[in-house]
């Protein structure tokens, strides 16, 4: 009998024991466990934020002829970055857009932030702030053209400065094409506000007056065309202040460019209500002003924003995700930057 019941607990406690020891191992996977990333499939198919690991503030993003992509972003990197890629994760840093030389100077000390990358015709057009913190009269938005979307880029100066044009902290500048016709929205914290530019994208329209958009708790504006509706994204919060940064990425939606844009319950970003896109997690805070929207092969959309690492804040890094669309909104897995995911496909 007792070595019947031997035999018995041995079948019983072998499963057992090498279920419990299978669970201990865990997947293999190193990282963070939290759930900002519920799934974490195999590392040869998944790319890990940041996908880049060095301060780009501010990105934007264009495809180029040749299918490959351009970056630039805000000149922690002095002259305005430019980085390239084939499949949006592996980048490669190709240079500036100026150089001492030929960077603009309308602002006196003025750093460059926010640019934006546009094909404009045969030019590649780049828009971009200039100011000094704190100089929210005197801050004002340019433009550079170039052949080639690597640069070099050559100023053709300022379009207009805040004193100018009648509104304060104007920066952060986004061009869009609507009708046949060219506009630049811009603003940060005093209003999003809109006007419309000459043929060539190169100065502000004769004539044209700004109409403001949405209301004062935004920046960083963008806005993708989809299905019949605009989305105007935005962010609101601290953007620079490390840890404590508050920033996060928000949308509200309009059937016409110039608005009325609302959150979802019909609330008007001119009062400043919207849906919330990103938000910050364990891994990653400040994370907002966002990039265009690119489409991968298989027709999947992705955005780029930067935020500050929780673990490494050395700056504002370069993080990537995933854009899914349920019942007419944007939303990111989570709601906040994933750790690891699945590569876009090219």
């Amino acid at each position: 009998m007792l070595f019947q019941f031997k035999n018995y607990m041995k079948r019983v406690m072998s499963p057992i024991l090498i279920l419990s020891i299978l669970l201990s191992c865990g997947s293999g996977v190193t990282g963070d466990p939290l759930p900002d990333n519920p799934e974490v499939p195999d590392v040869k198919t998944t790319y890990r934020n940041p996908v880049v690991n060095f301060s780009l503030p501010d990105p934007t993003i264009i495809q180029a002829a040749d299918s490959s992509f351009y970056l630039y972003a805000t000149e922690d990197i002095r002259n305005v970055p430019i980085l390239h890629s084939s499949d949006l994760v592996n980048w490669t840093e190709v240079g500036t857009a100026f150089t001492d030389q030929t960077r603009p100077n309308f602002e006196p000390k003025g750093g460059i932030w926010a640019p934006d990358i546009n094909r404009i015709g045969d030019k590649y057009v780049l828009y971009y702030s200039m100011s000094v913190w704190g100089g929210e009269w005197t801050c004002g938005i340019g433009v550079a053209t170039s052949d080639k979307p690597e640069g070099p880029f050559q100023d053709h100066g300022m379009l207009f400065r805040s004193n100018e044009i009648g509104v304060q902290n104007s920066i952060d500048p986004f061009y869009i094409e609507e009708g046949g016709s060219r506009y630049l929205f811009w603003g940060s914290f005093r209003g999003i506000f809109a006007i419309e530019l000459t043929d060539n994208g190169l100065s502000v329209k004769p004539g044209a007056e700004k109409k403001q958009i949405a209301g004062t708790a935004y920046e960083g504006t963008y806005i993708h065309k989809k299905n019949g509706f605009y989305y105007l994204f935005a962010s609101t919060g601290s953007c620079c202040e490390g840890l404590k940064s508050t920033y996060t990425t928000v949308v509200g939606r309009s059937s016409n460019l110039f608005g009325p844009y609302a959150d979802k319950s019909g609330q008007s970003m001119l009062t400043n209500h919207h849906e919330v896109l990103i938000q910050k997690n364990n891994s990653f805070v400040g994370t907002g002003h966002n990039s265009e929207i690119v489409t991968d092969k298989a027709g999947n959309d992705w955005i780029f924003y930067h935020g500050v690492d929780v673990k490494n804040p050395h700056g504002r890094v370069l993080l990537l995700d995933k854009v899914q669309w349920k019942e007419g909104w944007p939303r990111i897995e989570t709601s906040s930057p994933s750790v690891q995911s699945l590569l876009p496909v090219f």
